[in-house]
């Protein structure tokens, strides 16, 4: 992992078509503004994670399974 130190104004470049650049530090939070081609998802993490909890959520089913041939020779 990568960790930057940045102040307000001053920006990362990521690849050749993302701009990161720090608009303001105020009050403990930082706000980003990101430059960024249309097709690229941006999307802030904790949504992102609430997303794929709802989306890989159990499913639940029953079965029969014998518990031995022997109960199948009764038969």
């Amino acid at each position: 992992m990568l960790v930057l130190s940045r102040k307000k104004g001053e920006s990362i470049q990521i690849a050749d078509n993302i701009c990161v650049t720090v608009a303001e530090v105020r009050g403990g939070r930082v706000r980003l503004s990101i430059q960024a081609p249309p097709q690229v998802r941006i999307i802030r993490k904790e949504i992102l994670d609430e997303q794929l909890a709802k989306s890989t959520d159990l499913v639940s089913f029953e079965c029969e399974i014998p518990l031995s041939t022997s109960d199948a020779d009764e038969e």
